[in-house]
């Protein structure tokens, strides 16, 4: 069964940073396309980064520049380094691994971690 733990959340002012860690377990990590998903009250939940299997990484246009997502394949663990943070960043983080299945990646079969509480205060 996999398991996906988020840490790493907390509060800061404007313009400070933050780096999350997704650690994984139950799976074969490598296998995985991991993304950060953010979703913040009365709004839908949004894909923040993502990154393949083959390190290709992907960013909502609100974080390019700012956000770095990165991979530890040997860790099982999945990271997203967050600089300048503003207040509309604000939002529960939550981490998702869609596992590749006949050579595409499978949305269908995705895992959740808990969510960490990022607070960015003006």
């Amino acid at each position: 069964q996999v398991q996906l733990v988020a840490s790493g959340g907390g509060s800061v002012q404007t313009g400070g940073s933050l780096r999350l860690s997704c650690t994984a377990s139950g799976l074969t990590f490598s296998y995985y396309d991991m993304a950060w998903f953010r979703q913040s009250p009365g709004k839908e939940r949004e894909e923040v980064a993502g990154i393949g299997i083959l390190g290709t990484t992907r960013y909502a246009d609100s974080v390019k520049g700012r956000f770095t997502i990165s991979r530890d394949n040997a860790k099982n663990t999945l990271y997203l380094q967050m600089n300048s943070l503003k207040p509309e960043d604000t939002a529960m983080y939550y981490c998702a691994a869609d596992p590749y299945t006949g050579g595409t990646c499978s949305a269908a079969l995705r895992s959740w971690g808990q969510g960490t509480q990022v607070t960015v205060s003006s």
